[in-house]
């Protein structure tokens, strides 16, 4: 009897049948990826200053349900909602019991987040304040500090993808 004529299993049958997106790799990494990736700048707290984000209950749901169709690349940002977006998905990924090594994360790091949620890095004069120093930016000990803090948002060991929110003219390329 051939491969081809073997039932599958119930579990991959079912895994299939959910499956509705499509896979592909990252450039060179090996790393593959759903195709969409699913964004997850719009989480956060709705009664801050940005009104439109989808607060935790929301954010939670629709991570479980991406997840459950086979989207299971989610990118966010340790900027996005001043950490929040972060703090959804780590909390998505424990509540739901999902496999860490089944989904796929990409997070950002340049700007600093804020202590509280009204410190917004992206509109306010961090760089100048004693709090904040080596928490923003792309030196050495602002990107090991971004990592950090992310991990801890995120609940887990390690970051799939880590990307440069934008370019930092103070920190040569090398």
């Amino acid at each position: 009897m051939s491969t081809s004529q073997r039932p599958l299993p119930i579990s991959l049958a079912s895994s299939l049948d959910s499956t509705k997106c499509e896979y592909r790799q990252l450039g060179k990494s090996g790393l593959r990826v759903s195709v969409p990736i699913f964004g997850c700048a719009g989480f956060g707290d709705p009664t801050g200053i940005r009104p439109w984000v989808l607060g935790e209950e929301e954010a939670i749901s629709l991570l479980k349900a991406a997840y459950d169709r086979g989207i299971n690349t989610w990118d966010t940002a340790n900027i996005y909602s001043n950490g929040l977006s972060e703090t959804f998905i780590g909390k998505a990924i424990k509540k739901h019991a999902i496999p860490r090594e089944k989904v796929v994360l990409l997070t950002k790091c340049f700007w600093a987040v804020g202590e509280d949620q009204s410190v917004q890095h992206a509109m306010m004069p961090v760089e100048k304040s004693k709090d904040y120093q080596n928490m923003f930016g792309l030196s050495r000990a602002a990107i090991f500090n971004a990592v950090d803090a992310s991990l801890r948002r995120l609940d887990t060991t390690y970051i799939d993808v880590l990307q440069v929110h934008r370019f930092d003219p103070g920190v040569p390329i090398e």
